[in-house]
């Protein structure tokens, strides 16, 4: 199985405490780490747990914080071909609660690959069983349907509307306004709507409502949930798996998140 994922990276700090502090509080810290993060970094490391090889499209900055990120996600097998940026790379912080809650604030623009750079290996992406799309310009998703599988978040919706592919899924938030999804928004429409509701499981279009998976017992933090549940969904469509089995899957990805700490969820294998 070979994986593609377009979009972002965000050098992220996260810092754990017992609650984020609210408007005028300080909060103490005992610790802290960094790493390669954002939507993109999240679903290309839950892929390289699942597929033989994962090509991430992405766009890095010139500074050292790209470096460091290039670096780390290569170090994890993942093949990185990014559009260089004349800026610096998008960062942010994440609190990180006692109840694995994240909070997260970035800083900067987002940096995402642009479809008419032709420095991309972009004809890559036929070789692809699936690719998930979370960021990048309408020409990237015009490529990105060379794979056989194409999964994209409603986060980026203006885009995905722009490009006006068949999409073979489309991820929504039952929760975050910024990722919600009505019937009509896109022409084609998808062929599976998939709306999460967290730990309430979701509801899928067609399909109707699935259930959660079990959260594990030592959870960590939530941080990554939702594009490792749309990573497995990926995954488990170019599988071959179909309805509530796919969804079963994805959602086992999703729970699998909160196994490790960060951008770092636990293997979950194919039933």
């Amino acid at each position: 199985m070979r994986a593609a994922v377009v979009g972002h990276i965000e050098w992220m700090e996260f810092v754990p405490v017992e609650e984020a502090p609210r408007a005028g509080e300080i909060v103490h810290a005992d610790a802290s780490w960094e790493e390669a993060a954002g939507g993109g970094s999240v679903a290309a490391v839950q892929l390289s747990k699942l597929a033989d090889s994962v090509d991430f499209f992405t766009a890095l900055g010139n500074d050292e914080r790209a470096e460091r990120a290039r670096a780390e996600l290569t170090g994890l097998g993942i093949t990185v071909h990014a559009t260089a940026v004349d800026a610096r790379q998008r960062r942010g912080f994440t609190f990180v609660d006692d109840a694995g809650e994240r909070t997260i604030t970035t800083i900067g623009r987002k940096l995402h690959p642009r479809g008419h750079d032709d420095t991309l290996p972009w004809h890559q992406l036929a070789r692809c069983d699936c690719v998930y799309v979370c960021a990048g310009d309408a020409d990237a998703v015009l490529l990105s349907r060379r794979a056989r599988v194409v999964v994209a978040t409603a986060r980026e919706l203006t885009t995905l509307r722009q490009a006006s592919v068949q999409l073979d899924a489309l991820v929504s938030s039952g929760k975050d306004e910024a990722e919600r999804y009505h019937t009509g928004q896109m022409d084609p429409e998808p062929h599976l709507v998939v709306t999460t509701s967290g730990a309430l499981g979701g509801w899928a279009q067609p399909g109707g409502p699935y259930n959660s998976a079990p959260l594990p017992p030592d959870r960590h933090d939530a941080y990554g949930a939702g594009d490792c549940f749309a990573a497995g969904l990926s995954f488990a469509l170019a599988a071959g798996l179909e309805g509530l089995d796919a969804l079963d899957f994805a959602s086992r990805c999703g729970a699998g998140a909160l196994a490790g700490r960060g951008v770092h969820a636990e293997v979950v294998p194919l039933p």
